[in-house]
């Protein structure tokens, strides 16, 4: 005679932490880190256009050749980039299931008209939007060269970022980036900060200043670029 097997109709521990709201802010935090590691680095190398187009170019190539001979030519760069895509789809992901369930949670009316969303909410949700936007361009632009605005040279990032920076759409695309990155990171760096329990009384007004420090810096790191062709520093 055959027993009967009986199925545990209870979910894995991991899909209950996904599918829980702390798991998906956990997601979220661990994920804009990874991502804010990147940034502080990817500002650090495009300040190395500062001093000349052979520091900067060899920079570009040294990443390109970063961890041979063990692995072969460009494979770091795209273990990297695909970290960073696994951070981004993560990262919007599960932003836009905390949106869901944020709607989902408030009154479908109110008496009276009430702002269905604080200043930080917004700035973060429109903030990610815009970022998300800016990437693709970015990529398009200097990666790719698909939207380039003037002969796009591969092998030659300074003489390509030159080329961007030379132009009013491209630097106001940029810095209205940037600015959308400063008040991003500003707010969720805090926010990463307090779900990932780092948060108290005697280090909240720590991790405030750190927060803005940071979001401060990177914004000011990014944006000297662009000023930097404007005003012909870069040349």
């Amino acid at each position: 005679m055959a027993l009967a097997t009986r199925t545990d109709p209870r979910p894995s521990r991991t899909r209950g932490i996904w599918r829980s709201t702390l798991g998906k802010k956990t997601v979220m935090a661990v994920s804009g880190l990874v991502m804010l590691l990147y940034l502080v680095a990817h500002m650090f190398g495009n300040l190395k256009i500062f001093f000349g187009p052979g520091q900067f170019d060899g920079y570009a190539h040294w990443l390109r050749t970063l961890g041979e001979p063990v692995l072969h030519y460009e494979w770091t760069l795209w273990l990297i980039r695909a970290v960073l895509v696994l951070a981004v789809v993560a990262h919007a992901t599960t932003a836009y299931q905390l949106s869901r369930l944020d709607l989902r949670a408030r009154p479908s009316r109110y008496v009276h008209r009430r702002p269905r969303s604080s200043y930080a909410t917004r700035t973060m949700r429109w903030g990610g939007v815009i970022l998300g936007l800016f990437t693709v361009w970015h990529l398009l632009d200097l990666t790719t060269g698909t939207v380039h605005s003037g002969g796009f040279q591969p092998g030659h990032p300074y003489q390509n970022v030159l080329d961007t920076f030379s132009t009013w759409y491209g630097d106001t695309i940029y810095l209205v980036a940037m600015l959308a990155l400063g008040l991003h990171i500003r707010h969720g760096f805090w926010s990463a900060a307090q779900t990932l329990g780092a948060g108290s009384r005697t280090r909240d007004r720590a991790l405030k200043t750190l927060a803005n420090t940071v979001a401060l810096v990177l914004t000011l790191g990014f944006v000297a670029v662009p000023v930097g062709v404007m005003t012909g520093w870069v040349s």
